[in-house]
């Protein structure tokens, strides 16, 4: 029997590995710069952890979560989201005491059983940040500039953020009220349980992907109508903070986001190149997570990057990300070659050259082509004459060019022809 990958999971293949290394080591060195330190969370946690944290009538919670039992009886789920876990452990190991911040990354896979197509996996990855402790709008355009800088850096073109406010729970009640209001013709003639969601939370019909939503809430009043003076100046100051970056943005009411722990800021980014599926991630304000999660009260504001999604949109712009290269592949013209070939093999890395040892006595001519095949940039031949006279024959692989050079002196000749 051969056996195939789960239906939604994607095997990455080493002709695709450095895509995700590079754009992992991009958002690595990002993080850091700001100040971002990695955490690392379990793969499952306790159902109960997304029940609280996403809302119990979501569609991640409802529909969308791989949930067991183990041998305990304990219900576990593979987490769906990567945020909830992190706050998690931060209210554990009590990672951000009171009046201090704390600024975390993360990179993550996340498990939700959806309808698998390009570019969303059953099994996918993310890349994210949050700051913990940060209750002001320069915390939420700090966020808001690192997701920036990092689809930047990543060379995707056309990238803007799309900008709205959820208000605070006083303001948001009279918003739910509104929408509701708005959608109840169309809610009439909708099932109870669909009623009884939508009133329990009315913002989920603003981020509905059902076409029919969608065009019900058409023209629904913006929840800026309902802001007050505290979240407008916010909203305003998030704003002015992002001109002064240099960051392009446009307010869009309809960024509402999908999870009931968002509050305040709420923002996406966009490309422009994507047409209609332009959406590339999203995050917002989420002050009442922490304390929800067992915590003390702690302002907290985070984003989430797909992985999968960020390289897709690159191979679609064209851009490509660099290979890792093998700079030298050590050839044998004849066994007796091997012990020397070694001991250079271990010089070579020692001083950071990237190098394939041959270890299967293949004849030169095989040797040679799997050079080719790997991509390498140079050949160390060694042969009895060489190994009579302490030298090897370095072949560049792309020119066709060869020089005879000192065993002693491969790692210095290498790095100066780069």
């Amino acid at each position: 029997m051969r056996f195939q990958a789960p239906r939604g999971t994607n095997d990455v293949l080493p002709s695709e590995s450095h895509r995700w290394i590079e754009l992992e080591g991009c958002f690595r060195e990002l993080a850091r710069l700001y100040g971002y330190a990695e955490i690392r969370t379990p793969d499952f946690e306790d159902t109960e952890l997304f029940v609280r944290s996403s809302g119990e009538t979501s569609d991640v919670v409802s529909k969308e979560m791989y949930t067991f039992p183990d041998k305990s009886g304990r219900s576990l789920t593979l987490k769906p989201e990567a945020t909830a876990p992190t706050i998690r452990a931060v209210v554990q190991h009590s990672l951000c005491p009171p009046g201090t911040v704390s600024r975390l990354s993360y990179i993550s896979p996340i498990f939700r059983y959806d309808r698998p197509q390009k570019g969303r996996y059953r099994q996918s990855h993310q890349v994210g940040l949050e700051l913990l402790g940060g209750a002001s709008a320069e915390a939420d355009a700090e966020v808001i500039e690192v997701t920036f800088r990092f689809y930047e850096r990543l060379g995707i073109e056309g990238a803007a953020v799309r900008l709205n406010s959820l208000g605070r729970e006083e303001c948001r009640a009279a918003f739910r009220q509104a929408i509701l209001d708005h959608a109840r013709t169309f809610l009439a003639a909708e099932s109870d349980e669909a009623r009884a969601k939508a009133e329990k939370n009315p913002l989920r019909l603003l981020d509905s992907k059902d076409e029919d939503v969608r065009q019900a809430m058409a023209g629904a009043p913006p929840v800026t109508r309902f802001l007050e003076d505290d979240s407008r100046k916010r909203l305003d100051s998030i704003q002015a903070l992002l001109t002064e970056a240099g960051i392009p943005f446009t307010l869009d009411p309809g960024v509402v986001r999908g999870l009931d722990y968002y509050t305040e800021t709420v923002f996406e980014v966009h490309s422009t190149r994507l047409g209609a599926q332009s959406a590339l991630c999203g995050g917002g304000r989420y002050d009442h997570l922490v304390k929800e999660l067992g915590g003390p009260p702690t302002p907290a504001v985070g984003v989430a990057m797909g992985i999968e999604r960020a390289l897709l949109v690159l191979e679609e712009v064209g851009k490509s990300l660099p290979a890792p290269a093998i700079d030298v592949y050590l050839a044998q013209a004849t066994p007796d070659a091997a012990p020397a070939l070694r001991k250079l093999a271990r010089e070579l890395r020692r001083s950071g050259l990237a190098t394939v040892l041959d270890t299967e006595g293949r004849s030169l001519k095989a040797q040679i082509g799997q050079a080719d095949r790997l991509g390498a940039r140079y050949a160390a031949i060694l042969g009895d004459e060489e190994l009579g006279r302490g030298v090897a024959q370095l072949r560049d692989l792309r020119r066709g060019e060869q020089v005879e050079v000192p065993l002693d002196a491969v790692a210095t000749r290498l790095r100066s022809m780069g």
